[in-house]
């Protein structure tokens, strides 16, 4: 008996992932947004920038939908290929100057350049590089992954996983601006429910974002697919959730 398996997963493994656009999924999964509106917060920086740099852009989407412009210059940096080349096509009507850049130290700028820098989801944020590259007075801005996000959807496919390892807690965080000589300004998390309606939705998402179960292939975990199929169908959707963290601060004048 067809139940539909086959289908969506083949349909979720042919589509393209490349960028931060997830828009393939409305309508089949869901995520709670943070209360405090990271695209907006930013849109407000830039339009009081000078000049503004976003590191790790992804497609460039977030950075695209803010209609404010910095009034001297805006940069940005992205290190996968494929995502490179769509930031450049996103971000090109926007004056933005898009780096490629391997996300590893140093920033190739110089010190003192930029009076905001920005990054949505950074995997590593190197913060003796975003103090270096701040202007005396700058500020930083970040929405980050916080830590055990989404655990239950890697709990089901590779096991149970020790929580409290992911070194990606909001102190942390503030303990690393300040010992780079960065004061925070602002520091909020949330934890967000997330929702999966099909099996292919699941399967978008672990091939787009690839560090929840970084060995994913539809091959490899074929069964486990069928199992999370057959769980939706009997339970509904597949529930998990999110954890963010919004973190702001500021380069002292004198630093």
């Amino acid at each position: 008996m067809d139940d539909g398996f086959e289908e969506l997963v083949a349909e979720a493994a042919a589509v393209d992932v490349t960028g931060w656009d997830f828009s393939w999924l409305d309508g089949r999964a869901t995520e709670e947004r943070p209360p405090w509106g990271y695209q907006r917060l930013m849109g407000e920086r830039i339009g009081r920038a000078e000049v503004s740099l976003d590191v790790q852009t992804g497609g460039g989407e977030v950075l695209a939908g803010v209609p404010q412009r910095a009034a001297k210059g805006m940069v940005a940096t992205e290190s996968w290929p494929p995502n490179v080349e769509r930031a450049q096509r996103n971000l090109r009507d926007k004056g933005v100057v898009v780096v490629a850049d391997g996300d590893e130290p140093p920033l190739p700028f110089a010190d003192g350049t930029f009076d905001l820098v920005t990054s949505r989801h950074p995997v590593t944020a190197h913060w003796g590089e975003v103090a270096r590259v701040l202007a005396p007075g700058g500020t930083y801005l970040s929405q980050q992954v916080g830590p055990d996000s989404g655990h239950e959807v890697y709990d089901f496919f590779l096991g149970p996983q020790p929580l409290g390892r992911s070194r990606r807690e909001a102190e942390l965080a503030e303990t690393g601006a300040r010992e780079a000589g960065l004061e925070v300004l602002d520091l909020r998390t949330a934890e967000l429910r997330m929702e999966f309606s099909d099996v292919g939705a699941m399967v978008y998402f672990l091939r787009k974002v690839i560090w929840f179960v970084p060995d994913f292939t539809v091959e490899k975990y074929l069964d486990r697919l069928r199992a999370l199929h057959e769980r939706i169908g009997a339970d509904g959707p597949f529930v998990a959730h999110s954890r963010r963290f919004l973190i702001e601060a500021r380069k002292p004048l004198d630093g």
